[in-house]
């Protein structure tokens, strides 16, 4: 065997890990909104619409890259 085709094979296998990690899907963030309002209210739905709008024009995917928590404060 000639020393480029060691080198070759030892350099391929270093950088196999690597690769193989970054190919591997994480787990989605997970976000807790909080809106103040009434969920009747379409100005204050228009928020959460507003924000999911953002997260997406920024590239994240709700349900794949993160997850959305809306939650509504008790009254």
């Amino acid at each position: 065997m000639r020393r480029r085709d060691v080198i070759t094979l030892i350099g391929g296998a270093a950088a196999w890990p690597l690769a193989a990690r970054a190919q591997q899907a994480g787990t989605p963030f997970r976000i807790g909104f909080l809106p103040i309002g009434s969920p009747s209210n379409p100005y204050d739905r228009s928020l959460v619409e507003a924000f999911r709008e953002g997260l997406l024009e920024n590239g994240l995917v709700e349900n794949r890259d993160l997850v959305l928590d809306l939650t509504r404060p008790r009254t």
